[in-house]
Formats: structure tokens, C-alpha cells, sequence
């Protein structure tokens, strides 16, 4: 019996990295889990197997956020893996699922300008708005964002615009639904050890960014997902509105 027993979890982009490890530490505290993936399903039902050798439950649900219905999509798959009867109760969402993009303005192009507003903000904005109406009193949003938004790598500036603007939107969700004693946070994750983030785990690239960190090494993706597990539960319930650095003070 977690904190969590009893609620629905859906986090997107969850079939690897950080999403994989946010959806089993909620698993772990007791929710059932919507495990999503863009398009592998192999490893999406792969992290719904490991949630269950635990004794947990979870479904995987597959959309395309960079589609322009692919909010809607992913509800829809969310409702028929429930049992398709109307919308299902989602007690937290988080939005995890997200691209980068290591072009400097110089040469960044505007399709890939589109393709990262559209996955890092417009899908998080509308998957937002189609959860509103499902969240019960005392539920949770939680926006995976990122450090780059306060850093300002030159490399990175597309991904540091949109994690950016994933934060101000953080804050005026949690303004729109405080009222409903549903909290809205936002975590931004440093340099991680994940499949995206090929430095963190390159032992060269990641002693670099070690030196730069209070802590003296790069993130793991479990050390994000225990902040996620915070916030979502009643621990956390006085924090809303918030962006918690979770970084082990990489470059202050």
C-alpha cells in the first residue's frame, strides 16, 4: 500500500528515460499507471511487465503527439484501455514526453522549429486542457521541463525556448485550478543519464558536467522521478505553481 494507491497515473513518453522511471516509482507508491509511447509499443508493454512482476498495474497507450489530434488520440486510447465508457478518471498527469534539438539559431531550420513547439508545448498545452474536466479535487499536473531553460546553452536554443515556456505555463494552470485544490508543478531535470542525452552518459562528457555540478555527477533518471513521486502525493500537496530544479546544482 503506497501514497498513491487507488489513483490513475498517466505519463507520457514513458516507455524509456525519465518517463520509464517516473512511471515505475508511481507504480511503486500504488497507481495504476498509462505507460505512453510515441510508436514502441514493445517497450511500452515492457515497462507495463516490470510494473506487474512488482504487483502493480499499468496499461500502455500509444499516440503521436506531434500530430495535430494527437492529444485527443491519446485520451482516446486511454479511455479504451479502460474499458471505453465514457472518460476515465486521471487522477496525475505528467507531461514527460518531449525532443531535442542541438542546432544553434544559426542553422536551425523551421521545421524543426514547429516539431519541437508542437511536441514540448502545444501537445503538454492540450493534453492539459483534455485532463482538466477528468482531474478529482487534489489532483496533480506535473511538467517535465528542463535546466536548459535557465541556462541558455547557444546549442540548444529551440528545446530552451519551449521547456521555458512549459514552465510559464506551469505557473498559470496553477493559478486557473488552485481553486480546485489541484496542484501544478513543473521539474526540470540537469544533465540526465537517458538515451537522449548521449553527454550524460559518455563517461568524457559526463566527468565534464560533473565538475560543473554541486554534487559531482550527472542525474539519473530515478533521482527525477523521486521529485515527481513528491509532488504527486499528499507530501506535496502544500507546493503548487512551482519549477524545482532538480539538477544537483548543475552551473549556479
Amino acid at each position: 500500500m503506497g501514497d498513491l494507491t487507488g489513483k490513475t497515473a498517466l505519463v507520457t513518453g514513458s516507455s524509456r528515460g525519465i518517463g520509464r522511471a517516473i512511471a515505475l516509482r508511481l507504480a511503486a507508491e500504488g497507481a495504476s499507471i498509462a505507460v505512453h509511447c510515441r510508436s514502441a509499443r514493445a517497450a511500452a508493454e515492457a515497462v507495463v511487465g516490470t510494473i506487474a512482476k512488482s504487483g502493480g498495474e499499468a496499461f500502455a497507450i500509444v499516440a503521436d503527439l506531434a500530430l495535430d489530434d494527437g492529444p485527443a488520440r491519446l485520451f482516446a486510447a486511454f479511455d479504451a484501455a479502460q474499458g471505453g465508457s465514457g472518460p476515465a478518471r486521471l487522477d496525475i498527469l505528467v507531461n514527460n514526453a518531449g525532443i531535442g534539438s542541438r542546432k544553434p539559431i544559426d542553422t536551425a531550420s523551421e521545421k524543426e522549429f514547429d516539431l519541437l513547439l508542437r511536441v514540448n508545448l502545444r501537445a503538454p498545452f492540450f493534453l492539459i486542457q483534455q485532463a482538466m474536466p477528468r482531474l478529482p479535487v487534489g489532483g496533480r499536473i506535473i511538467n517535465i521541463t528542463s535546466t536548459a531553460a535557465r541556462i541558455g546553452y547557444p546549442e540548444t536554443p529551440i528545446y530552451a525556448a519551449s521547456k521555458a515556456a512549459l514552465q510559464a505555463l506551469t505557473l498559470s494552470v496553477a493559478k486557473r485550478l488552485g481553486p480546485r485544490n489541484i496542484t501544478v508543478n513543473a521539474v526540470a531535470p540537469g544533465a540526465t543519464a537517458t538515451e537522449m542525452n548521449v553527454l550524460a552518459r559518455e563517461a568524457e562528457s559526463a566527468a565534464v558536467i560533473a565538475a560543473e555540478t554541486m554534487l559531482r555527477r550527472v542525474g539519473q533518471p530515478e533521482d527525477i522521478a523521486e521529485v515527481v513521486a513528491f509532488l504527486a502525493s499528499d507530501r506535496g500537496r502544500w507546493i503548487t505553481g512551482q519549477t524545482i530544479d532538480a539538477s544537483g546544482g548543475l552551473r549556479f
